[in-house]
């Protein structure tokens, strides 16, 4: 059962790594590369989507890793797996602190009622985005050498 688990915390992990790596990457290059409008709609768009699932999912990647290393208390790799989910609260503290505020308003803009500043607010959440896509991927990292 333990097994089962790790592998399933693992990939969660690892996928949820994968979404925020191309949201990073390749999504908002390729928005940032739209006409003004547009762009500002699809940041818009993208975080009412993200919004509403991230959340889930970031909580449940920590849950299941403190389930792994609580039912793993007594295995190799536990430290690696605590570890993790430090990272892991950090990642969720992070957003909840200076990423969802953004976001928020972010979701509700339009080309009418946008702030003057919506470029710059938009920078400062990717600048944050990239820090907690490190953070979660150091996480997952820690949770591929617990699996060894």
């Amino acid at each position: 059962m333990l097994n089962a688990l790790e592998v399933f915390t693992t990939v969660a992990v690892g996928v949820m790594v994968g979404v925020e790596f191309s949201v990073a990457f390749v999504m908002n290059p390729i928005l940032n590369a739209l006409p003004e409008d547009s762009r500002q709609l699809g940041h818009a768009h993208g975080g009412r989507m993200l919004g509403a699932v991230m959340p889930v999912w970031y909580i449940g990647s920590l849950v299941l890793v403190a389930l792994w290393a609580i039912a793993g208390r007594h295995h190799h790799g536990t430290g690696l797996v605590a570890a993790a989910g430090a990272l892991l609260l950090l990642s969720v503290v992070m957003s909840l602190l200076l990423l969802v505020p953004i976001n928020n308003r972010n979701k509700t803009w339009t080309p009418d009622n946008r702030p003057a500043d919506w470029k710059q607010q938009m920078q400062r959440w990717e600048r944050f985005h990239y820090v907690r896509v490190a953070v979660i991927i150091a996480a997952f990292t820690l949770l591929v050498a617990a699996l060894t």
